[in-house]
């Protein structure tokens, strides 16, 4: 069975996403509203320096309050591959570029109300490149040991998901390369 879709209404158009009301019918065939969030999608990278050390970012959020800790991530532009969009992005944000690429997976972190697919993406063997931020980007990049990441993650220091689904993501990958 499939949902069908009867009607889209425009709620709001910003900057990255929409805000639509759709009416639908379920799979169950009880029809009803939904608020959804229509979202690009994005991509995500856990940077891995030579020596085991992630590139992390403490970045401003404004919707949660303050500073968080983060690992570098960005929203696809239009016609833009998620691999394509990780590498510009870990450059804007970071100031490093990375020559080998693994992706990692993908996740849907709030799947009550939006279609957002985050990609994320080991990225290693980092050579420096110039940090080029937006305007709305308020950050600090920190090389943090990969131990000291996934202790930041227990003690609830991380709580961003992407973040806390990557490093654990690149966790598991490492150690079946060994």
């Amino acid at each position: 069975m499939t949902t069908q879709i009867h009607q889209q209404d425009l709620i709001h158009q910003g900057r990255v996403f929409k805000v639509l009301q759709e009416t639908i019918t379920l799979p169950n065939g009880k029809r009803m509203k939904l608020d959804m969030i229509r979202h690009p999608g994005a991509a995500a990278m856990v940077p891995l320096t030579r020596n085991h050390s992630v590139i992390m970012l403490q970045q401003y959020r404004y919707a949660a309050g303050g500073t968080i800790w983060e690992i570098p991530a960005g929203t696809l532009d239009p016609g833009e591959s998620p691999l394509v969009c990780a590498q510009r992005e870990l450059i804007e944000e970071t100031g490093y570029q990375a020559s080998s690429w693994q992706p990692l997976g993908e996740i849907t972190p709030v799947p009550g109300y939006s279609d957002e697919r985050i990609h994320i993406f080991l990225a290693e063997d980092l050579a420096p490149a110039s940090q080029n931020l937006d305007v709305d980007e308020v950050l600090e990049v920190h090389e943090v040991a990969f131990p000291a990441a996934l202790e930041m993650i227990y003690t609830g220091v991380i709580q961003d998901a992407k973040s806390i689904c990557g490093l654990l993501m690149a966790n598991v990958w490492l150690q079946r390369r060994g």
